[in-house]
């Protein structure tokens, strides 16, 4: 019982675990906005795009 009760109190390696459960949480987070992120982030590229060959007939003295 004496053993039982040492360890249990022992909190070696505590740190440690804690430290990894956090990089687990935040890589399981990564993984699930990763799909969002990635729609959005094409959407911007798309709208960045159309602007631009809307804007391509321009020539540059047209801009004084």
């Amino acid at each position: 019982m004496n053993k039982f009760s040492r360890f249990v109190k022992d909190e070696s390696g505590a740190t440690a675990i804690e430290y990894g459960l956090i990089a687990v949480a935040l890589a399981v987070l990564l993984v699930a906005i990763t799909p969002s992120l990635t729609s959005k982030i094409a959407g911007l590229f798309t709208a960045a795009e159309t602007q631009m060959s809307t804007g391509a007939a321009w020539t540059s003295g047209d801009l004084k």
